[in-house]
């Protein structure tokens, strides 16, 4: 059956035993897939190429296996965006309430499975966990209670570590197997559903990193958007980084305002991180200072919040950092895991991170030093904020690759819709608002923000192929509003019923409330012309765009009249590449998984999913087989048919 709304749900709405170790359990594994992402560098390519242009056209579903998480509790803001990973001959898949199910790699049949029984009658905003890590413990036996770990940051703010033969707590870590991350971060309370744990840590030599996940947008002094360094095995804390500098001794501690950094919040790494095991490091994407959408209370550009920083995984130490976003006003957090690629330029190896962003650009930096690959401009952006706002002049933008989208203003001239009244209806909608290209601020009168908070790029980040320095990305190409509103007026705004699909928050400790949605036509198809999803395809020794495909059908978005239109819809879920010479992504939201050739960009393959495939698929070589799997639940957010399958698909 088809949806009526395009996106009707949004509308309501990353010494020499340590480096064994290290490389036992945290190389990469050519045609495996041990870590979230591939590998802990977060490239989302596997070497393994028996499934290609070939035949891929004959891969087919071989098992398929159901969490029974549809079956328990509250489902507020349910999704399933697992990217599962293989470690010592098991499947791990994670559910959107932290469960931790061991499957066999062959049959999918389950082993075990840990509950860490969250509380599923407290709603969340979004329900997710993007998946485990796995660690072998080097002062153990194989054979040993808790030789191999698997750890998972949940919901309700623990990090947990179980064992990864028996699923069983690991009960010499933190207390009878866990952490309570909500502690020493100036929780506000009752409210420790907005101090979450949505993607999985990084393990570097014996040292376990996570970040988290912080409900931003409720007031300015929020909780602690720090990461923190545990040890793997006890849990004892051996380090924290602070995104907000506190401390004088630091040097971002200057171009801040010392009373608005000790009492601003978030700035957290919500997103997975990213580690270089040889070079000790781990990469951390932070996000914006709370509130996302005023900055009147945080002078100045917000230095660590909105960047890439490269912190010493052994002690926290900030390496080098980069950002990306002078202070935020437009919720563009750093949204996807960093991706450390090896950039053949000039005969020569670069060691790389790739940063994908919301704004739909991607900065490339050397890993090591910090340095940019490709030159940054800082050009000029809107200016003219709200009373009390201090916008930065300008924004950096990367010489190379070009934006992978459009950055132009939308008018009502813009304006689109299946129909006449639909086109004519988002016209009035664009009359109305404030819309100065990107970064327009947010106004009273409200402003299109294009791209949306949503991207752009998002947490399924990109795909590299190190073999022909290939990038693939999956966009989001729609408008929203922001509209901030008066402090005294937000309560009967609010209440008004004027905005029935508006989320609304309300910015405590600032001079605004603020009310966000999408900007959708009546039949709740975005404003904006099509595509509204894209697929790009990106040179990367030259910075090139090599192909762009619009990216999905409209098949379960509109009335069943409407013909089956490949315009490109957005999508939540990464790609991956294989040496097969294919890209694999699920992600759109007509509920298919397909395969498109990485040269051309001409779709190979599809199948469809019994339930929308926001996730990142992944494969593996087993018994001289390749599989490919995808976690498909879909997300409640967007709209997708929601479900509780993992599928694996084989020739």
């Amino acid at each position: 059956m088809r949806r009526r709304g395009l996106m009707r749900h949004t509308r309501s709405s990353i010494v020499a035993a340590t480096l064994l170790v290290t490389s036992q359990v945290s190389a990469d594994v050519g045609d495996g897939w041990g870590h979230y992402g591939g590998s802990e560098k977060g490239l989302q390519y596997s070497s393994a190429d028996q499934i290609n242009l070939s035949n891929v056209a004959n891969l087919r579903v071989v098992w398929q296996f159901r969490t029974g998480e549809m079956g328990e509790g509250s489902r507020s803001g349910y999704s399933f965006q697992a990217n599962p990973i293989l470690a010592r001959g098991t499947l791990y898949v994670s559910t959107g309430s932290g469960i931790i199910i061991a499957l066999d790699p062959v049959t999918g049949t389950e082993r075990w499975r840990f509950d860490p029984k969250l509380d599923r009658t407290r709603g969340t905003s979004e329900t997710a966990n993007r998946g485990v890590s796995s660690w072998i413990d080097p002062t153990r036996s194989e054979g040993d209670a808790c030789f191999h770990r698997i750890y998972i940051g949940i919901l309700d703010s623990r990090l947990i570590s179980v064992d990864g033969s028996s699923g069983k707590p690991c009960t010499d870590f933190g207390e009878h197997g866990e952490i309570d991350l909500s502690r020493e971060v100036r929780l506000l309370e009752d409210t420790r559903l907005n101090y979450q744990v949505t993607s999985p840590p990084v393990i570097v030599g014996a040292t376990i990193i996570s970040g988290s996940a912080i409900g931003d947008n409720r007031g300015v002094e929020l909780e602690l958007g720090i990461v923190r360094g545990f040890d793997a095995r006890t849990g004892e804390l051996r380090w924290r980084f602070d995104p907000i500098p506190r401390d004088e001794k630091d040097p971002m501690y200057a171009s801040w305002n010392p009373q608005e950094a000790k009492k601003s919040g978030a700035a957290n790494a919500w997103a997975p991180l990213a580690a270089d095991s040889e070079l000790g490091l781990v990469y951390v994407p932070t996000g914006s200072v709370s509130p996302d959408y005023y900055g009147g209370e945080r002078e100045g550009d917000n230095r660590y919040a909105n960047s890439l920083v490269a912190l010493r995984a052994d002690s926290g130490a900030v390496v080098w950092h980069q950002q990306l976003v002078h202070h935020d006003v437009w919720d563009y957090d750093l949204p996807a895991q960093p991706t450390l690629a090896d950039l053949k330029r000039d005969g020569d190896t670069i060691p790389a991170v790739i940063q994908a962003t919301k704004m739909g650009m991607l900065f490339t930096f050397n890993r090591v030093t910090g340095e940019p690959i490709f030159d940054i401009e800082e050009r000029p952006v809107p200016q003219s904020g709200v009373p009390g706002e201090h916008l930065s002049k300008s924004q950096p933008f990367p010489v190379a690759p070009p934006p992978i989208m459009s950055h132009n203003a939308l008018t009502a001239a813009d304006a689109y819709g299946f129909v006449l009244f639909d086109k004519w209806d988002c016209a009035d909608q664009f009359e109305e608002l404030r819309s100065d290209g990107i970064y327009t601020p947010p106004s009273l009168e409200g402003s299109v923000i294009m791209p949306s908070y949503g991207g752009g790029m998002n947490w399924g980040g990109l795909a590299f192929d190190p073999d022909n320095q290939i990038v693939v990305v999956n966009t989001m190409e729609m408008p929203a509003v922001v509209q901030l509103i008066k402090r005294e007026e937000f309560d009967s705004v609010r209440r008004s019923g004027k905005y029935p699909e508006s989320q609304f928050s309300s910015q405590t400790g600032t001079p605004y409330g603020m009310r966000r949605q999408m900007i959708l036509s009546p039949l709740g198809a975005p404003c904006s012309a099509p595509p509204w999803g894209r697929l790009t395809a990106v040179d990367m020794v030259k910075g090139e765009i090599m192909w762009q495909v619009p990216f999905g059908t409209i098949e379960d978005m509109v009335p069943d009249f409407f013909p089956n239109l490949e315009l490109g819809v957005p999508g939540l879920g990464g790609p991956i590449i294989t040496a097969g010479g294919i890209a694999l992504i699920g992600a759109a939201m007509d509920d298919y998984i397909r395969a498109f050739n990485l040269t051309t960009g001409e779709e190979v393959w599809k199948q469809r999913l019994p339930a929308g495939g926001q996730a990142t698929p992944m494969t593996y070589v087993i018994e001289g087989k390749q599989y490919v799997v995808i976690a498909a639940g879909g997300h409640n957010k967007i709209g997708t048919t929601l479900g509780d399958y993992v599928i694996a698909f084989s020739l």
